[in-house]
């Protein structure tokens, strides 16, 4: 860390700052300009306290840290992309386009065994279905529960997709974990670090979906939770966050697709059925995202969205799922991804 001192402070005020360093566990390299000093403080972050505090001090302008705090999840710690391996698919850098697709809530047996066998025929390899559902209200459905984990195995075992379902209570965790094959915590829960330590610990990939008012830094330090607890399987899904913009639900934040890409060594998923909450806009994101170098995409597709339970307004259907498909073909192919 950088200890930046005040203009003009007199050597004995210097020195205080200096022993103070020292005393917290680091080397302090005390450099002189001709107005300002600086203290390089060299050591671990990670292990050692914090330098922040020295704010509070009436010499101390600012304290800048160097290294990053989600230690883990930084390209620091890793330079190799992480390949994070679902059902035989692997999804990642260098790794095909990974399309995971299904309705918004498991709402019974045929539509969601119709919705498999159409995504499937599209190219999807992973079945997305709630059937915890975190809603705004507490009149709204709330999904089906264990019956709707058993629908969800059913089509696995029928279609031979892999099953992506939210886990929304730490109680949960350990049911929702024998069914699923990835565990989705999703915007409410991103910063609910109980839950994401228990989901971490049952060694299933963790898809963590991006919060709803969350900075990048906070996104990854809540996959750090993951890694640190064991788990090298995440999944980063950004799927848009609340301006003040009304025209869409949420904004979808592809520039935050660019900076992940820079920042992790993790995968990247896009979700624009929440990103941007309008069916008719799906479309469009998904090229975006492909074109972005996107690790995969996660669409909300339902039989017939205007009955549908939750979100049909998000929600596309079979023909404009089909369309979505064959539309990302040339995009894929131009980020050099493999078929």
């Amino acid at each position: 860390m950088i200890v930046v001192l005040r203009p003009n402070l007199p050597p004995e005020e210097i020195d205080k700052v200096v022993a103070e360093v020292a005393k917290l566990g680091y080397e302090p390299r005390t450099i002189r300009g001709e107005v300002q000093t600086v203290i390089a403080c060299i050591g671990d972050e990670q292990t050692h306290r914090p330098l922040e505090t020295l704010v509070a001090w009436p010499q101390v302008e600012t304290v800048l840290r160097v290294q990053k705090r989600y230690k883990l999840v930084s390209k620091e710690a890793r330079k190799e992309p992480t390949v994070v391996t679902v059902n035989g698919q692997k999804i990642g850098a260098g790794q095909p386009f990974c399309l995971m697709a299904g309705p918004c809530s498991v709402e019974s047996e045929e539509q969601l065994m119709t919705t498999a066998r159409a995504v499937k025929a599209q190219g999807a390899t992973i079945l997305r279905g709630g059937a915890f559902k975190p809603r705004t209200s507490p009149y709204e459905f709330q999904g089906l529960g264990e019956a709707g984990l058993k629908m969800l195995a059913a089509a696995r075992a029928e279609f031979g997709l892999a099953i992506i379902t939210e886990v929304l209570a730490e109680k949960d965790v350990d049911l929702v974990a024998s069914y699923a094959d990835v565990l989705q915590i999703g915007a409410r829960n991103a910063q609910n670090f109980a839950l994401i330590t228990a989901a971490a610990k049952t060694g299933k990939p963790i898809l963590l979906k991006r919060g709803l008012s969350m900075r990048i830094e906070e996104w990854l330090l809540a996959a750090e939770y993951v890694l640190s607890n064991g788990n090298p399987n995440v999944l980063l899904c950004e799927r848009g966050i609340r301006t003040f913009e009304t025209y869409t639900r949420n904004t979808l934040d592809l520039a935050a697709v660019a900076i992940l890409k820079q920042e992790t060594h993790l995968p990247v998923i896009v979700d624009p059925s929440q990103g941007c909450g309008r069916a008719d806009l799906v479309i469009e994101m998904c090229k975006a995202a492909a074109a972005l170098n996107a690790d995969g995409l996660l669409v909300e597709v339902h039989p017939n969205p205007a009955e549908a339970w939750s979100d049909g307004q998000q929600q596309v259907d079979f023909e404009r799922f089909a369309q979505l498909s064959q539309s990302l073909k040339p995009f894929v192919a131009a980020v050099g991804r493999p078929a």
